[in-house]
């Protein structure tokens, strides 16, 4: 079964290299509430750095082998 936080990531990862991008390149002309703050970058790089944490740990949570199980038979 897949881990729920490998596609979670990959989605946040894109949209997040999609907005730093157009952050990137575009232009600065729209005030941010009078701020000299580019907005688009600045949660492009958050949402980067959220999406490639999610991947690494559903990466890893999927490398983990299974935990063996201690079932013992009934005792009569």
């Amino acid at each position: 079964m897949i881990d729920l936080r490998l596609p979670i990531g990959i989605f946040f990862l894109l949209v997040g290299l999609l907005m730093a991008g157009y952050g990137v390149v575009s232009p600065n002309d729209i005030p941010h509430i009078g701020m000299k703050i580019n907005g688009n970058l600045d949660w492009g790089i958050v949402l980067t750095i959220f999406g490639l944490l999610m991947t690494i740990f559903g990466w890893r949570g999927q490398r983990r082998p299974p935990e063996p199980k201690n079932e013992q038979p009934p005792v009569h």
